[in-house]
């Protein structure tokens, strides 16, 4: 498949929002950095480590219910060793939301106590939330707030404007941002691994491509939830591997159709529906259908 997808990948008002953001960081006292813990180097702006360098911040590791538990505590330890707290949770259960509060209070109680050595009792922790799109920010401010108070979707980019969430019953706010991508991805792999989740739109990377980079790096990694997922044989999918007297990208292509057979993506005359097929295949593993995997670990 190819190699040099040509991606265009950093809209136009990024640098607005990369501006706007380095001004407001200076009004935080805590920056929660939310990454997508099935690809947490990939979700991970490059543009914020020195944005970021003198701030207290959290690593919040969200969509975790999709990721596998060991992979989530691996990470947590790699950022510990960094000096850096981090969290696992599920904005969509709140799963993990309840130590993710108590950590933002533990991050700034030193300032917290600086400010009450000089009267200033009950100031606000101010909290910036970044992301970059389609890793939750919007559900974890609602669920962190217990009410609808952030616009929430899940195409990538749909918050807009920046907004100030106050909890209740804390003395917490939260500040919201729009989704910041950065102008030149690192690498390839990188860049599927982004498209995999849904982050670069389907319709800025072709589909089908994804789902074949997908379905390689499943057979690879996770051939038997993958083959207990769609009902294969793994006999006959080792055939298949194993065929060499065609292409390898033809030999996944196979195992697709394989795919789309077993789901009903069939045209007239039998040809297997590719479009179709990607489709499913993307769905389940954006879904956790496939399992919970963690596509990037610690190494």
């Amino acid at each position: 498949m190819n190699d040099n997808l040509n991606i265009n990948w950093y809209p136009g008002h990024m640098a607005k929002t990369k501006k706007q953001i380095m001004q407001d960081i200076a009004l935080v006292d805590v920056v929660l950095e939310l990454l997508d813990a099935r690809i947490p180097i990939a979700s991970s702006n490059p543009e914020w480590e020195e944005m970021l360098k003198n701030k207290k911040r959290i690593i919040v590791l969200n969509k975790a219910d999709l990721a596998e538990e060991k992979e989530n505590q691996k990470w947590v330890s790699y950022f510990a060793a960094k000096g850096i707290e981090a969290v696992c949770t599920d904005a969509s259960s709140g799963r993990g939301i309840p130590e993710l509060m108590k950590k933002i209070e533990e991050v700034a109680s030193e300032k917290q106590k600086q400010l009450g050595e000089k009267g200033r009792v009950g100031k606000s922790i101010r909290v910036m939330i970044l992301g970059i799109p389609n890793v939750g920010k919007s559900s974890m401010i609602n669920r962190m707030t217990k009410k609808a108070s952030a616009i929430v979707g899940n195409k990538p980019g749909v918050t807009r404007q920046k907004q100030w969430v106050r909890l209740s019953n804390s003395n917490i706010e939260l500040l919201d941002t729009p989704g910041m991508l950065w102008p030149k991805l690192q690498t390839q792999e990188i860049a599927m691994h982004l498209a995999y989740t849904g982050t670069i739109k389907d319709d800025i990377m072709p589909m089908i491509e994804i789902a074949y980079d997908l379905t390689k790096f499943l057979l690879q990694n996770k051939k038997k939830a993958f083959m207990e997922r769609y009902h294969l044989e793994e006999k006959e999918i080792d055939t298949i591997l194993a065929n060499d007297q065609q292409e390898e990208n033809e030999n996944i292509l196979e195992i697709m159709y394989l795919v789309g057979k077993k789901r009903g993506a069939v045209l007239s005359g039998g040809r297997i529906d590719e479009e179709k097929t990607a489709r499913i295949l993307l769905d389940d593993f954006r879904s956790g259908k496939i399992g919970r995997i963690t596509v990037e670990t610690v190494k």
